[in-house]
């Protein structure tokens, strides 16, 4: 059975809403407090998909979600990227020589300093930035704004005063499309996989785990280390590869990882989003 929903973390009108907007705008949005409570829904068959935010172009990965996708049990079927355009949404009919405070989640506010600085507004920290729309609405007290997407102004009913005020025109932030099945029979002219594992305890076990893409011609475009159940000397490594474990080469390579690993485990295999190459650009 299916439910025709795709969980997100955060308040309607938050990024990882329009992202399921954007990536599948057929499906129905359910927002879940927590990262944990949109991988529950899931598994729970409350919905059929995951919007999972795993790192973004300013400020890195997303804490805690490269530990959460691991003992998720769920599988990446697509990647979406989505530009952080930031939107001053305030009472309606107040005019921006009004505003005295800015409320929003502190990374974004982050984001927006040159913009703050410029009109002597005042950063307020808010639990997210769809809730903070929301609160500003509640509140409806001219003086305080909202930092938050555009979408969050149409579902809040406030005023847009200025748009895209991010300092950085390219900020960007990429997301994982998780579902309880794995899909390994899709083939693009790019395709993308994604695993974790552990070396084994041996001198170099690293080096030579990667010297397998090396030669047989895999472009590794991620690698990232974090510790386990907070040991300093237990490591797991995250990685994206570019191709399909079928692939002649791609079986070498990973053939070559199992025997320098202690576990090794796939992801998801799945299609390049057509955007990934202008978003990591910038272009």
């Amino acid at each position: 059975m299916t439910t025709n929903r795709i969980a997100f973390q955060g308040e309607l009108g938050a990024y990882s809403h329009e992202a399921c907007k954007a990536a599948r705008p057929d499906m129905e949005a359910l927002p879940c407090r927590t990262f944990e409570d949109v991988i529950d829904a899931v598994r729970n068959h409350d919905a059929d998909l995951a919007m999972l935010p795993v790192e973004n172009s300013t400020y890195g990965r997303v804490a805690d979600i490269h530990h959460l996708l691991p003992e998720s049990g769920l599988h990446i079927v697509d990647e979406a990227f989505v530009r952080v355009h930031i939107s001053l949404l305030a009472v309606p009919g107040t005019p921006l020589s009004e505003i005295r405070e800015a409320m929003s989640h502190p990374v974004l506010l982050g984001q927006c300093r040159g913009f703050l600085r410029e009109h002597g507004i005042r950063a307020i920290t808010g639990a997210d930035t769809a809730g903070s729309a929301k609160e500003v609405a509640s509140r409806a007290h001219p003086p305080l704004a909202a930092l938050a997407a555009p979408l969050a102004g149409d579902i809040y009913g406030l005023e847009r005063l200025a748009d895209q005020i991010e300092d950085r025109s390219n900020n960007t932030t990429r997301f994982l499309i998780m579902s309880r099945d794995p899909d390994m029979t899709r083939r693009a002219d790019r395709m993308l996989t994604s695993f974790v594992f552990r070396v084994r305890n041996i001198p170099a076990a690293l080096y030579k785990a990667m010297g397998g893409f090396a030669t047989n011609g895999v472009n590794m475009t991620k690698l990232e280390s974090y510790m386990v159940d907070g040991v300093f000397t237990a490591t797991q490594f995250y990685a994206d590869i570019e191709g399909h474990p079928e692939d002649a080469n791609v079986a070498l390579a990973l053939d070559e990882l199992r025997y320098f690993t202690s576990t090794l485990d796939i992801l998801g295999v799945y299609p390049a989003d057509p955007l990934r190459e202008a978003q990591l650009t910038g272009e």
